[in-house]
């Protein structure tokens, strides 16, 4: 993929606050049509280069192109061309589902029927109420409505399903693929990997700013990271450990040589949510697991 194909396209990306490199060195395209994951820690970078991506943060350093525009010199043409689910509708309590949407479907030239985007989003008995009275789950609904109504190229979502409830995290993945299928571009940051493992066709983790891995969602950490564990304990007490690609091999062989199972055999298969944190800690070692996933 070139720069010229891609939706994204990203060299040498940094951006630094005095000394400190907050984003350092990213390289990364994303094509067209895409659902990209970010993935990351709270303060490795990735909510700064989301916000230099939507034209919010000016970088220090690199080459960016998003929709063919620098991000840092889009005009309101290119804006019309993007939609950003933001973590908080702000100050808008006092107006209406339906007001609010109809405001910000005023500014794009070709906007969604605000009642598909109402129904597409699980709030058709609350289109009448006040932002003010909604729940925080309703309110976290509203704020993907008004990232989707201008019916954007490409989407940026930040922690989208926050405050909802499994039925409703499973209503808006259907959502998202749908806009997928439209031909929608989806930049996707989430502390959910069961969220990123539904809806992501590549995901990168992003590390003391560094893109430390990038690739299929189910290729990320390589192979070797993937490759299932046999532990046991052995008849002297110590604990063993084995990665093989052939765990019932080496199950049946150790059961053999003990003359029955042996204390603590368990088959452990590694998950998305295991790898993430082994890249991260193999980076930023400091890092605890709540932070890894902040």
């Amino acid at each position: 993929m070139t720069g010229t194909d891609a939706a994204v396209h990203i060299r040498g990306l940094r951006k630094l606050y005095g000394t400190v490199a907050a984003v350092d060195g990213i390289d990364l395209d994303i094509a067209h049509g895409e659902t990209f994951a970010l993935l990351g820690p709270n303060g490795a970078g990735k909510s700064t280069t989301v916000e230099i991506l939507e034209g919010y943060r000016v970088r220090t350093e690199g080459e960016v192109s998003v929709l063919g525009v620098d991000p840092a010199r889009g005009g309101l043409d290119w804006k019309s061309r993007i939609g950003i689910v933001l973590q908080s509708t702000g100050e808008t309590g006092l107006l209406t589902v339906t007001e609010i949407l109809r405001n910000f479907a005023s500014l794009y030239p070709n906007p969604r029927d605000i009642d598909e985007v109402i129904a597409a989003v699980g709030l058709e008995a609350k289109a009448k109420t006040r932002i003010a009275k909604l729940s925080g789950g309703q309110q976290r609904r509203v704020d993907v409505a008004l990232g989707i109504v201008g019916r954007p190229e490409l989407l940026f979502l930040d922690e989208p399903t926050t405050g909802f409830d499994p039925e409703a995290r499973r209503q808006f993945w259907q959502l998202i693929r749908s806009l997928k299928a439209d031909g929608t571009t989806i930049v996707l940051t989430t502390h959910y990997l069961d969220e990123a493992a539904q809806l992501a066709d590549r995901a990168g983790v992003i590390a003391g700013g560094r893109l430390v891995d990038v690739g299929g969602i189910h290729e990320i950490g390589g192979a070797e990271a993937r490759v299932p564990i046999v532990r046991w304990v052995d008849a002297g007490g110590a604990p063993r450990e084995v990665r093989t690609e052939e765990p019932g091999l080496v199950v049946a062989s150790v059961v053999a040589e003990l003359g029955g199972e042996p204390a603590g055999l368990e088959v452990i298969r590694p998950t998305l949510e295991d790898i993430y944190l082994q890249l991260v800690r193999n980076t930023a070692p400091a890092a605890t697991t709540e932070e890894a996933f902040a």
